[in-house]
């Protein structure tokens, strides 16, 4: 597994789908992963510090593991199958270890309010190498393809500016 760091979010040109820019800590690898408005949203307003006089619904569920002593420990990206990236939230409860399925989208959300780690499984990171379409089924051809990934890879933590969500 590689340890990885949201780097920032950002909107594909093609589909106007919000995506989550991971990289590793050394800025080597970068994985994309589209994600919904409403998960973009809640990783924006953790990223930018924003708070709500209520508690948004990642915020709520920070707060309830917290009270019922459950740590996360981190969350790991452990597959992607047929264009979908799966994950898993490891917590920590009075000495018991679980894991909980997760949209990576919500684990990263949560990631970031535990300040807990975010694991890429090389399995993941190889297949997404291997991807032949944009998330959501949309069909590009092998060009857009490569200038949409050296684009996404070429970025960097200044790229990425407040994102109202």
């Amino acid at each position: 597994m590689i340890q990885m760091k949201v780097a920032g979010l950002t909107i594909d040109p093609l589909t106007n789908t919000p995506i989550v820019i991971l990289k590793d800590l050394d800025e080597k690898r970068a994985l994309p992963i589209w994600i919904g408005l409403f998960e973009a949203s809640a990783i924006a307003t953790e990223l930018e510090k924003i708070t709500f006089s209520r508690p948004m619904t990642h915020d709520l569920m920070n707060q309830l593991l917290k009270s019922l002593d459950v740590n996360i420990t981190m969350i790991e990206i452990n597959d992607l199958k047929d264009n979908t990236f799966f994950a898993v939230i490891h917590i920590v409860r009075n000495g018991t270890s679980l894991k909980v399925d997760s949209r990576p989208s919500d684990a990263i959300a949560l990631a970031l309010r535990a300040n807990a780690p975010i694991y890429v499984s090389l399995k993941v990171l190889e297949k997404s190498k291997s991807m032949d379409a944009v998330k959501k089924g949309i069909q590009i051809d092998d060009v857009k393809n490569e200038k949409l990934k050296e684009f996404l890879e070429s970025l960097s933590p200044e790229d990425f500016g407040k994102y109202k969500m």
